[in-house]
Formats: structure tokens, C-alpha cells, sequence
């Protein structure tokens, strides 16, 4: 029986103020670093011991992704960073608070653009000065896959190559895999995981900081999952 962990990063300095981040490359607030350590502390009192681990390009899950580790005494299992990881791009939203938005745009189109499966939000041009065109860690994707904006839906057709040729693979030969990443690309995980539906996954919350622990069989069904 193989074990996925999930780990949404610690509260980030934007999720404190409030901010659409995105792939803005924001760090955690100090209350993020204490959730990332105690998600570390909590695996360690489970006994759970890994073989791999997998991260985004953005350093609030990077950093969670070591302090949990450092906790539970395993910063030395082998570490895979990957894009395909990184937050839903929130267009040309990221940046601007949460409150004002909904002040300019109204609370029922920001909802939508927030929580709706396959509305887009407004996007960024790649020649934009915030697009991730200009980021160095995008320098060897093709350009076509850099997003200017993106909805849960393409977030999931994002994260379904790394689980099929990466994850997979590696649960299928009982090995232990922890992924610390974000609220979206996470819950798009758990939606392919788990099959939930395209109405259903908009209630599904990931916690920062919270593991959120499966077991699987030999044929990669979720035979339980538990939050510590």
C-alpha cells in the first residue's frame, strides 16, 4: 500500500494581505513558516516515511515543502521541482486585492472568476511586464505553454501529465510520494485523484499547511484519506 501526501503551502505574505497571487513568486509569512514546520511535525508522529518528493517553481511551496521535511527528519529523499505544480495563474488579476476587486468588478464576477471550474479571469499578453514570459524559470517551456491566465480546468490539464508519467508510476511500486504545492493545483489533483465532479470540486478547501494523506491499493484506489 503506497501513501500520497499532500500539503497545501504555508499562509504566504499575499494570502495575509489578501492579494490574488498566482505565479507571483511570493514568500510565506511567519505564520506560514509555523504551519509548513508543524505539517512536518504532524508526519513525523504518523511515522510516515518517504521516498520521493515533488514541489512547484515558487518558493512559498518550495519552502514548505523544506520545513516539513526538515521536521520529520527526511530533507534528504530526492526532490523534483516542476511548473506543472505552480498556483492557477490568476491573468490579469494577480497582485490586486481580493476586497477591491470585488468593489470594481462586483462579488458575484469575482466569485465566478475564483471559483468557477472553466470561466478564465481576465489574462495577461505575454509581452505584459508581470507575464511569467519575462521569468528566467519559464526560459525552456515552449511559450505556447505559458498561461496569460488560467480556470481550474486548465490547471488540471496541467498537473494530469505529471501525475501519469511521474507520480503514477512511482505509487504503482509502492513508493511514498509527498507533494507540497497550492490550493489549485492541488485540488485539480485531488479532483483527478478522487474523481470528483466539476460542480463538486468547488467545495473541496485545501488547508494551508493541513496534510491531506492517501492510501492507495495496487491499482491506485484511494482506499482512505485523512487530514493531520
Amino acid at each position: 500500500m503506497a501513501k500520497l501526501v499532500l500539503i497545501r503551502h504555508g499562509q504566504s505574505e499575499w494570502n495575509l494581505s489578501n492579494q490574488f497571487t498566482g505565479w507571483v513568486d511570493v514568500d510565506l509569512s511567519e505564520k506560514g513558516v509555523e504551519q509548513a514546520k508543524n505539517a512536518g511535525k504532524a508526519l513525523k508522529e504518523h511515522g510516515i516515511e518517504f521516498d520521493y518528493a515533488y514541489t512547484s517553481v515558487l518558493k512559498r511551496a518550495i519552502k514548505t515543502l523544506h520545513y516539513a521535511l526538515e521536521e520529520c527528519d527526511q530533507l534528504w529523499i530526492p526532490e523534483y521541482k516542476t511548473w506543472r505544480l505552480n498556483e492557477r495563474h490568476y491573468g490579469a488579476l494577480q497582485g490586486h486585492n481580493k476586497k477591491k476587486a470585488a468593489e470594481k468588478y462586483g462579488d458575484e464576477q469575482v466569485h465566478i472568476w475564483r471559483r468557477s471550474y472553466d470561466v478564465l479571469p481576465p489574462l495577461l499578453s505575454a509581452d505584459d511586464e508581470g507575464s511569467a514570459a519575462q521569468d528566467r524559470r519559464y526560459a525552456n517551456l515552449d511559450p505556447r505553454a505559458i498561461p496569460g491566465g488560467e480556470n481550474l480546468k486548465v490547471t488540471l490539464e496541467r498537473v494530469i501529465p505529471l501525475w501519469q508519467d511521474e507520480i503514477a508510476p512511482k505509487l504503482l511500486d509502492n513508493k511514498n510520494v509527498i507533494i507540497a504545492a497550492h490550493g489549485n493545483s492541488l485540488r485539480a489533483l485531488s479532483k483527478y485523484i478522487e474523481d470528483i465532479s466539476d460542480e463538486d470540486i468547488m467545495n473541496l478547501e485545501m488547508a494551508t499547511g493541513q496534510p491531506v494523506v492517501y492510501d492507495f491499493d495496487d491499482k491506485l484506489n484511494v482506499l482512505s484519506k485523512e487530514k493531520y
